[in-house]
C-alpha cells in the first residue's frame, strides 16, 4: 500500500522530471539553412555548433532538400515554433516568402536570427551576412582587370527572390556600368542545380562565341559553369566564381576559374547561433553584423590567412 507520504514524493520526483524535460526542450535553438549538401551550410552547421556548445544550447539542424524550396522551410520552423525551441536560426530562401512564420516566431516569443539572405521584417534580434553588393561588385571589377577593359560577360545566377544572390547580381552590374568597355550579355538562372547551371552556360557560349568571360554568383552556378567551360575545353574564359568547395578550389589552382569570391560560412552559423545565446542570457547581440568577404586567386590559395578561410576544421563540431 502506498502512503500518502510515498504519493508526494512520487508527486515531487515526477514535476522534477518535467521540469528537467521542459527545461532541457527550451534550451534547443533550430538552425535552419536554405540546404545541407554543399560544404558552405556544413561549414555553417560547424559554426552554429561551436556557439551552442559555449551557450549550453542544442543544434536542431534541419534544411530543405532543394535550396530553392521555401516552402519545406516553413513546415520546418512552423514544426519548431509549435514545439516552442528557445530560438530559431534561419538562411531565408525567400526574401518575402518567410516575413509570416518569422512574423509568428516573434508573437509566440521566440527570438529569431537570420543569416546569409535578408527578409522583410523586422522581427529578427539578429542578421548575420555577406556584403553580397560589395560582392558583386568586388567581380566586376576583377573582370574589367583581367579582360584589360574589353569584352562580352555573362552571369549565371541562383534563383529569383533570393536576396543574397539579387544583391550580388546588382552589385555586379552597377559595377560594371563603370567600364564602358565590357559588354553584359545578361543573365541565365541555375536553380541550385550543377547540371541547370552548366546547361545554361552552354547555352549562353553558343549564343555568344565571343564571350570573354563569367560571373557565377553562387556554389551550385559555380560549379556548373566551370565543367560547361571543361567541356569546351575554354580555359580562356574568364571565370569568376563565388562561394568555394575543394573542386572549386581545384579549379582556381588548375587555371578554370580566374578568381574566388569568398565568405565566411563558420562565422555566420557562429554569430547568428551566438545572438540566439545572448538573447537567452538577457544580452543584447548587435543587430546587424557583416561576417566578411574576401577574393582568393591562384597565387593566394598558399597563404596563411586564406587556407584558415578555405579549410575550417568543422569536423571537431560536427562529430
Amino acid at each position: 500500500m502506498i502512503t500518502n507520504q510515498a504519493r508526494a514524493a512520487l508527486a515531487a520526483i515526477s514535476m522534477l522530471l518535467w521540469f528537467a524535460c521542459n527545461r532541457e526542450q527550451s534550451r534547443i535553438v533550430g538552425v535552419v539553412p536554405k540546404g545541407a549538401s554543399h560544404i558552405f551550410w556544413q561549414t555553417v552547421h560547424a559554426g552554429a555548433e561551436k556557439a551552442a556548445r559555449e551557450y549550453n544550447l542544442k543544434v536542431e539542424w534541419q534544411a530543405p532538400t532543394l535550396e530553392i524550396d521555401s516552402g519545406r522551410q516553413i513546415e520546418i520552423i512552423d514544426s519548431m515554433i509549435n514545439r516552442h525551441v528557445a530560438g530559431i536560426v534561419l538562411a531565408p530562401v525567400d526574401r518575402q516568402a518567410l516575413v509570416a512564420v518569422i512574423d509568428r516566431a516573434g508573437r509566440e516569443g521566440i527570438p529569431v536570427a537570420v543569416f546569409d539572405s535578408a527578409v522583410d521584417t523586422e522581427h529578427m534580434i539578429s542578421y548575420v551576412a555577406t556584403d553580397n553588393t560589395e560582392g558583386g561588385r568586388m567581380a566586376a571589377r576583377r573582370l574589367n582587370e583581367v579582360l584589360h577593359g574589353t569584352g562580352k560577360v555573362g552571369v549565371i545566377g541562383f534563383m529569383a527572390g533570393s536576396a543574397s544572390t539579387v544583391q550580388r547580381e546588382t552589385g555586379f552590374d552597377e559595377e560594371l556600368r563603370k567600364f564602358p568597355g565590357i559588354q553584359n550579355t545578361g543573365m541565365q538562372m541555375g536553380n541550385s542545380d550543377r547540371a541547370k547551371a552548366m546547361a545554361v552556360t552552354e547555352n549562353m557560349l553558343t549564343a555568344n562565341s565571343d564571350l570573354a568571360g563569367l560571373f557565377a554568383d553562387n556554389e551550385s552556378s559555380s560549379a556548373g559553369a566551370v565543367q560547361a567551360l571543361k567541356s569546351r575545353n575554354a580555359k580562356n574564359i574568364k571565370l569568376v566564381a563565388f562561394d568555394a568547395s575543394e573542386q572549386l578550389i581545384n579549379d582556381l589552382r588548375d587555371g578554370w576559374i580566374d578568381a574566388l569570391i569568398v565568405q565566411n560560412p563558420f562565422k555566420m552559423g557562429y554569430e547568428s547561433t551566438k545572438a540566439i545565446g545572448m538573447k537567452l542570457a538577457g544580452l543584447t547581440p548587435a543587430r546587424t553584423q557583416d561576417s566578411g568577404i574576401t577574393m582568393v586567386r591562384r597565387e593566394d590559395l598558399d597563404k596563411p590567412e586564406i587556407k584558415a578561410l578555405l579549410f575550417p576544421d568543422i569536423q571537431q563540431y560536427l562529430k
